[in-house]
């Protein structure tokens, strides 16, 4: 599980302080990282601003440990071109298309046509896609098909056929359409699923799949593409030899030298394992990896790599390829540390019942890390805190792995206020604690999501895996879930106890704030007036906030205020709001170990789905007067080695991209693993 940034009214978190090389060398779009007046803004086009982020004490690690990170980095971008073909057929020929435009195209690049056409490149590439990162919507070109022709016949590019009046026309509107009632499947433009395929055909061929061991269920659908042939469902799987297959085992060769040189023998292991994972597709091995994983716990280095989130199928099987590399910053670790030490207090004391509690939790583990490389699901979109493994027997026999992405935070501190904030707060008291405690409040919301809140609770027995029980709405029940964890304990004397907090209760305040504010309001600049909510992240923050502000009418725990002809929402009672937070943990949870399918449904499109017309418009004018953009994405500093004459690696230096259009660019020539796909 993941944790997206929230960056549209404030700034999210604070951070406490060798042979057939693709590698990409230096060149005009690099520059030599400096730490001294660091400048993390890289550009700013339609609804993104584009950043860069540093990596802390590079210079620190061993040789080895260096050559251990860019191994690995090396494997995740090897991956890249899959999480393209994941999202749409189309989008590598579209891509490719586009990109030898761009690159060759000699004549009037001042004109409004050329100007769109860029804009429109650019959020291709920052959204994997011709689908929208967040929305799922297509995006929409402000240039005329037949300016594309024109721009085609004078670079002798081809685009023709589907691939080219998919741009324009209305077909494969949706990337992930969650709408209740309808055929999800069917209507989702993400490349899971051949044509015809539909919701009852994906349910039933996996409520025929049997696991061996029925108290360790496989994780079904997760590394596959499902289609029909000749009528009859079959899988194609992901793997060496198979679909993405070229891709693959450029992977395998990069983690096969990363193994070569691992800091231990369990990270040597674990990573054998995911080889032997990508190289048979075998869904027992992903597990078995996954426990090897999940115990690596020692050393400086550690990755995520592979199809993991299941956010993008609209019926949560199949994962998105991603990759995160990742640096461990000990000292912030070990400060936080003492939340995952009390994982079992925090079990103990929630207000879950008590059925649905676990009575021994084990092998949770919170560290702060800072990102050396993302690619494919993580990039250029990033997390800002994760969790895994997802598998729930795992998490409750073997233990998950949590980690707070503390470079990427620190970034978005250093990258400059939005303004947003004095505008949607309610008065200054609000203001004055969300700017001393907010940052610190959201810092610890997210350790207190990824640590105890996906870890926490069980499943009743017999009952199966939330994305067969939950269907469409487990994602954001899960995240809400999470959510719901975090803020029950954001307001409590614990926190202070475990020296983490001077103030536990105006920590609380501002995070009951934030959230409220950001889960009624804020977030609905992202959307276009008389949109749907269908992110599920974005789901969970409306119905979490909604349920709260009408469960808590009757005693005016929160007010909605009409202050000069704009709306505010005041919280007058945050110990009953704590409360209110409580019992809804407590049902999300019940809903989750019981499989409760009808009590879901019920709560996201009763209190998550619908947007309150009035209130988004006046969000949407009141926003007018920002020119930041609500969401933000990362270029990746570049890992360059220097070789001796024998071959060997000497050093390895970080640069940093000058823009956004050189890295994609250079990934795609360095990285293009899949020529190739059907």
């Amino acid at each position: 599980m993941k944790l997206k940034s929230l960056l549209f009214f404030v700034v999210a978190l604070t951070v406490l302080a060798c042979g057939n090389d693709k590698s990409v060398g230096k060149d005009e779009n690099h520059k030599v990282e400096k730490s001294a007046s660091f400048d993390y803004n890289v550009e700013q086009f339609a609804d993104i601003k584009v950043l860069r982020y540093q990596i802390p004490d590079w210079e620190t690690l061993t040789l080895k440990e260096q050559k251990l990170v860019y191994y690995l980095v090396q494997a995740g971008l090897s991956g890249r071109d899959i999480m393209w073909d994941q999202n749409y057929r189309h989008n590598l020929k579209i891509r490719k298309a586009l990109e030898n435009i761009y690159t060759n195209y000699s004549g009037d690049k001042g004109s409004d046509n050329w100007k769109a056409f860029e804009i429109y490149l650019k959020r291709v590439w920052f959204s994997n896609g011709i689908h929208h990162h967040y929305s799922n919507d297509k995006l929409k070109p402000e240039f005329s098909s037949d300016y594309l022709k024109e721009l085609l016949a004078k670079t002798n590019t081809v685009l023709e056929g589907d691939a080219f009046d998919v741009i324009f026309n209305a077909k494969d509107s949706k990337k992930v359409n969650q709408a209740k009632g309808v055929d999800n499947v069917g209507l989702s433009a993400v490349n899971f699923y051949g044509p015809n395929v539909t919701n009852t055909d994906v349910i039933n061929f996996y409520k025929a799949k049997k696991s061996p061991n029925p108290e360790k269920p496989l994780s079904f659908g997760l590394n596959s593409q499902l289609v029909k042939e000749n009528g009859v469902l079959k899988e194609r799987v992901y793997k060496s030899g198979g679909l993405y297959g070229q891709a693959i085992d450029e992977i395998i060769k990069w983690l096969e030298l990363a193994k070569a040189i691992a800091e231990n023998e369990a990270q040597g292991n674990a990573l054998g394992l995911l080889i032997d994972y990508y190289k048979t597709g075998d869904l027992q091995t992903w597990d078995d990896y996954n426990v090897a994983w999940t115990a690596a716990t020692e050393g400086n280095i550690d990755y995520i790599n592979s199809f993991i989130e299941v956010y993008n199928d609209p019926l949560g099987y199949r994962g998105s390829y991603e990759s995160i590399i990742q640096i461990n910053d000990f000292d912030m670790s070990q400060k936080m540390k003492v939340i995952s030490d009390n994982a079992q207090w925090y079990e103990d004391n929630s207000p879950l019942m008590d059925a649905h509690k676990k009575k021994n939790v084990v092998g949770v583990t919170y560290k702060v890390v800072n990102v050396a490389g993302e690619a494919g699901d993580a990039s250029p979109s990033t997390p800002i805190g994760v969790n895994l493994p997802n598998a729930n027997w795992i998490r409750a026999a073997v233990g998950s792995k949590s980690v707070s992405l503390g470079n990427i935070t620190q970034a978005y501190n250093n990258a400059g206020n939005t303004g947003r904030l004095k505008e949607f707060v309610h008065d200054d008291k609000e203001y004055e604690l969300e700017k001393k405690y907010g940052q610190l409040a959201d810092k610890l919301h997210t350790a207190l999501h990824e640590v105890i809140g996906h870890a926490s609770g069980q499943l009743n027995p017999g009952v199966g895996e939330t994305k067969e029980t939950l269907k469409n709405y487990a994602s954001t029940l899960e995240e809400g879930r999470a959510d719901l964890v975090g803020l029950y304990y954001l307001y409590d004397s614990k926190l202070q106890e475990l020296g983490l907090v001077e103030d536990w209760k105006k920590i609380g305040m501002a995070a009951y704030d934030g959230y409220i504010r950001n889960g009624l309001m804020t977030q609905l600049i992202r959307l276009n007036l008389g949109d749907d909510v269908e992110e599920a992240h974005m789901r969970n923050r409306q119905w979490v906030s909604a349920w709260v502000f009408e469960k808590g009418q009757k005693d005016n725990v929160i007010e909605k205020v009409t202050k000069d002809g704009k709306t505010y929402f005041n919280i007058k009672d945050y110990d009953k709001l704590h409360e209110l937070f409580g019992q809804l943990l407590r049902e999300t949870q019940r809903i989750k170990s019981e499989g409760d399918y009808a009590a879901v449904e019920a709560l996201v499109e009763t209190y998550g789905v619908k947007v309150d017309q009035a209130i988004h418009a006046e969000v949407l004018e009141r926003n007018k007067q920002f020119t930041s953009a609500p969401y933000s994405g990362f270029v990746n500093p570049v890992l360059v080695p220097k070789k001796d004459d024998a071959g060997e690696i000497t050093e390895i230096n970080v640069t940093q991209p000058e823009t956004f259009s050189g890295q994609m660019l250079d990934y795609s020539a360095h990285y293009n693993n899949l020529p190739e796909v059907n």
